[in-house]
């Protein structure tokens, strides 16, 4: 013998659908996205999985339909406020990672790992300049025309394969390997001109 819920027959019941997130999830995910955004920049993946997270924490009962809807509520209100682009986040997280002297290829990886598209990574990736970010790559690491120490076998294969290891290409690993300080010095007074 089967038991009948009552609530099942009468559709005027105060319960939302399953699939409707309630005023109170659409409130919090709107005040979460607030604080997320107001402390970092992030990519609407990011966000997106952020609120997914919180919300599964917050929220026991909730649906994968109402934690889909809260979480894209949330990415839309965003939009909305103009606090949440991508290609913005693309340019800006690009140029600071060229700046600390990551690659072109590490930063495209980065970026899709962050849910970037290819074609907003490809643009925001246009500018950038490989050697300089070599020559900051090697300035950090004391690499090249930055060495201090006495440059043994040993030595060359270990700053040619961290190049490599960072994303760099052998000939820009091997251009700025061979540079005199001097010509270092003028790759990053000229990119800093520009």
């Amino acid at each position: 013998m089967t038991s009948i819920d009552p609530q099942d027959d009468n559709p005027s019941s105060d319960t939302p659908p399953s699939d409707t997130p309630t005023a109170r999830m659409l409130s919090w995910a709107r005040n979460s996205a607030v604080y997320r955004l107001e402390r970092q920049m992030m990519t609407e993946k990011q966000l997106f999985d952020a609120i997914t997270r919180k919300a599964r924490q917050k929220f026991e009962d909730i649906s994968q339909e109402q934690l889909k809807a809260v979480a894209d509520f949330a990415v839309k209100f965003a939009y909305d406020l103009n606090a949440l682009n991508d290609a913005d986040y693309a340019q800006v997280s690009t140029q600071s990672a060229v700046r600390s002297g990551k690659s072109k290829r590490a930063i495209a990886q980065k970026l899709s790992v962050k849910g970037i598209d290819r074609e907003t990574a490809a643009v925001a990736l246009e500018a950038t300049d490989d050697l300089y970010a070599a020559v900051v790559f090697a300035r950090k690491r004391g690499f090249g025309p930055f060495r201090r120490g006495v440059l043994d076998d040993k030595r060359k294969a270990k700053e040619q394969s961290a190049f490599a290891r960072n994303g760099f290409s052998f000939e820009i690993g091997r251009k700025v390997f061979e540079m005199s300080s001097g010509e270092a010095e003028s790759v990053l007074r000229k990119d800093a001109a520009t």
